[in-house]
């Protein structure tokens, strides 16, 4: 005969703070995605440039946002954090540099 298992975890209570710091960094990703989501719809397409840079500069932010609170990179000595976020940073200006560029050679041969 099969003796039933004995289980010695308890359940640890749930952690009030963490809990809330969770809901807050969705909401605040969500604003920026909201915000997103409005330019995209609200601007003119005249203004694409303009459109490109601030959806590259808010998905950085957000991605920032991330990597601060969720993988405590926030939390680690200022050089670390900086030695991580800028050649981030740089790579993220660097695409939007040649989107744009790109999009001008585009409308120079076919446009």
């Amino acid at each position: 005969m099969i003796e039933p298992e004995i289980s010695t975890i308890k359940p640890q209570p749930a952690d009030k703070k963490k809990i809330f710091k969770i809901w807050w960094v969705a909401g605040i990703l969500a604003v920026v995605t909201a915000a997103e989501f409005y330019v995209a719809l609200q601007f003119p397409e005249s203004w694409k440039n303009f459109k490109i840079f601030l959806f590259i500069g808010m998905t950085f932010i957000k991605a920032g946002y991330i990597v601060m609170e969720f993988m405590h990179l926030g939390h680690e000595q200022k050089s670390l954090m900086w030695t991580i976020l800028l050649p981030c940073a740089f790579v993220v200006w660097l695409l939007g540099a040649l989107f744009i560029q790109a999009d001008a050679i585009y409308l120079a041969i076919y446009g």
